[in-house]
């Protein structure tokens, strides 16, 4: 009788131990990267970013796609944004990820997403200035000035607005 008590408690423990193991998040170790090549390391700590997402975390899978999209590995960064924008999301993600585009120097990418996020939100000041920067970077100095008059007269006392602005005239990417 007692085996089997001990037994079934040995059991129910090991049920309930890969329970909360499973249940717990990931975490890196420098075993994660010590001694590892660089894009070695990287894909492991993505991997580990992207679980610690979880599933629900749109705005940090957004922040690993750009890793993996800026770093060399764009299917897989790719996979990450189509994913989000095929599901629910918010304006917010496709801006990130119009954001991550126009970082990589794919404007022809950024353009129509920048765009579509400022007709969902034409109040955003923020995004108004920002996106009329990308422009200005991009040689199209009217539709970005166009852009500016509009974020300047929803708010210009916010230096979020008028820092991007002046970073453009000086050829510097916004903030991101």
């Amino acid at each position: 009788m007692k085996v089997r008590i001990a037994a079934a408690t040995a059991a129910i423990l090991f049920v309930a131990g890969i329970g909360v193991g499973y249940g717990a998040k990931q975490r890196p170790t420098p075993e994660t990267y010590r001694d590892k090549a660089p894009q070695e390391a990287a894909k492991a700590l993505l991997l580990l970013a992207q679980a610690q997402s979880g599933k629900n975390g749109s705005w940090e899978r957004i922040g690993a796609g750009r890793v993996y999209y800026l770093g060399g590995f764009k299917a897989e960064g790719q996979k990450i944004f189509d994913h989000i924008l095929n599901g629910k999301h918010e304006d917010s993600d496709e801006y990130r990820i119009a954001r991550a585009y126009a970082e990589a120097g794919e404007w022809q990418k950024a353009k129509p997403i920048f765009d579509r996020y400022l007709i969902k939100n034409p109040k955003d000041a923020r995004g108004l200035a920002e996106v009329g920067a990308h422009y200005l970077l991009q040689g199209d100095r009217a539709t970005a000035e166009r852009l500016f008059d509009r974020a300047i007269d929803m708010d210009d006392g916010d230096p979020w607005v008028t820092e991007p602005m002046a970073g453009a005239y000086l050829g510097v990417k916004p903030q991101e």
